[in-house]
């Protein structure tokens, strides 16, 4: 699968600069494929690109296969005729300020369904149609998300019962008195993956694969739940009765409780794991890679009584391990999949990893706190995985490096054999020049940006998510430097 040393960046599109307040799939995401190119890269991995729900978090999406309205490129949608010139408003650069960038494009993407819904020509709604046609979800997303508009945003167990409970009159019912919202709601999606699949076949062009993500949970107020309540452990009520999360540990006294509604894994095996399969089959039409958090959940997940308040009366319980992932290898054949193996992790899990050679990820910021056979360092590795700096959780290189004791200071430096004075670039070379088949680093490391720019610090619900780079800063100097680095450590 990785035959060829490749390295490349970590960049959600919410971070990319441009007009409407927030990153799209417009011009500057052409023009931050154009720098990876030119830096002599190969992989651009992005965040789950799902619509974000309770606090921004692309890991908590409303649907587990749609995509994100807010990437939705405005300019483009004017210079298909969809709407009219461009407001001038003007918004922050260097953050996303969610609540006012929502609100303005979704009043605008409504404009835009209903010029394309009323006015576009025969060819065009064509196309919407044959999208309509063959996207199987959709019907139920659109319908979802036009119940929560009507019903001011409230959870769908809060909604009448007949139709949290999908009664067939009810949503007969629903899908007639919704239907313009609804039509809205087809229409951001169709114009979602049509921008997103002309950035795919536009980095692919340029030899760049993207690396995708997903999150192994669902939210509970999600179409996914709503649609399929008999995939996961519900009361009759339509509440969880168990919820994910992580035991105690080092970090956590109280461990993790995330709240995610589990799966019901017998009935899941029962229908030939066909919601996974599905939701894969939808990954890899928008991904060249996929990356799947929280890998050693499929092996054995931590179950929390959904009364509980912490994650500490919880238990471990077996996932679906191969019997999953061997009916995947049946319908795709070798997987492109990267296993977020972080954390403890057991042997059982190393040999489901293994199994099919899915590459683990290596932190170097997790290197440099329990001497030489610390496995994060990179002498330890071999081939067969990913390197990071450091991901989406982890405070920026040089945040990180900052904040560590004077002793962990001076073991970084000992082990880089450098001063420190550009620490970040540091840490790059280190990836680069390790034998892991693959390197990726947070675009923030090869600005070279404070703590101030991370992107998400884990338990804090409020503030993540929001990091935008102004333009100018991917330079040609930047771009040569970095190229310069990969080419001399055979990376493509």
């Amino acid at each position: 699968m990785h035959r060829k040393r490749k390295s490349g960046i970590l960049l959600h599109p919410t971070s990319l600069p441009g007009p409407d307040g927030i990153g799209s799939l417009g011009r500057e995401c052409r023009h931050f494929l154009d720098f990876l190119e030119a830096a002599g890269q190969s992989l651009w991995q992005v965040l789950p690109l799902g619509p974000a729900a309770y606090g921004n978090s692309p890991y908590s999406c409303y649907s587990a296969f749609a995509g994100n309205p807010l990437f939705i490129d405005l300019p483009t949608l004017a210079e298909e005729g969809d709407l009219a010139g461009g407001e001038s408003l003007e918004f922050p650069v260097d953050y996303v300020d969610f609540a006012v960038v929502e609100s303005h494009k979704t009043r605008r993407l409504k404009e835009a369904a209903t010029h394309f819904h009323t006015q576009a020509e025969r060819e065009r709604k064509e196309e919407f149609w044959h999208f309509c046609d063959t996207t199987p979800w959709l019907h139920d997303y659109a319908l979802f998300m036009a119940l929560k508009e009507h019903f001011r945003g409230k959870s769908w167990n809060d909604w009448p019962r007949e139709i949290a409970r999908r009664e067939p009159a009810a949503l007969e019912k629903y899908s007639v008195k919704l239907g313009t919202a609804i039509g809205e709601q087809k229409y951001i999606q169709w114009q979602f993956f049509r921008q997103w699949y002309r950035i795919r076949e536009y980095a692919n062009g340029k030899g760049i694969a993207i690396v995708g993500d997903i999150p192994i949970f669902v939210a509970f107020d999600s179409a996914d739940v709503w649609v399929s309540p008999e995939l996961f452990y519900l009361d009759e009520k339509g509440k969880p009765t168990v919820v994910a999360g992580v035991p105690p540990d080092y970090f956590s006294k109280s461990g993790q409780r995330w709240g995610n509604p589990l799966y019901n894994w017998d009935v899941m095996a029962e229908r030939g794991y066909g919601w996974w399969i599905e939701r894969f089959r939808n990954s890899f039409a928008l991904h060249d890679v996929v990356r799947i958090d929280h890998f050693r959940g499929f092996e054995g997940y931590w179950e929390i009584p959904a009364r509980e308040k912490t994650a500490v009366k919880g238990r471990w319980v077996p996932g679906p391990g191969a019997a999953l992932f061997d009916t995947l290898v049946g319908v795709f054949g070798q997987l492109p999949i990267i296993a977020e193996d972080l954390g403890v992790i057991t042997p059982e899990v190393e040999s489901l990893r293994d199994r099919y050679r899915f590459p683990g990820m290596k932190i170097l910021q997790f290197a440099f706190d329990s001497g030489g056979g610390n496995p994060y360092l990179p002498h330890n590795y071999t081939p067969d995985c990913v390197v990071y700096s450091g991901t989406h959780d982890n405070d920026t290189t040089v945040g990180w490096f900052h904040a560590l004791s004077p002793h962990q200071r001076e073991l970084v430096l000992a082990y880089t054999g450098t001063g420190g004075r550009d620490i970040a670039w540091e840490l790059i070379r280190l990836g680069l020049s390790s034998v892991a088949g693959m390197a990726i680093f947070p675009l923030q490391d090869i600005l070279g940006c404070d703590g101030s720019c991370r992107m998400n610090l884990p338990g804090t619900p409020r503030g993540n998510w929001s990091w935008r780079f102004p333009p100018g800063l991917l330079t040609d100097r930047l771009a040569a430097r970095l190229h310069e680095l990969t080419a001399l450590f055979g990376r493509k």
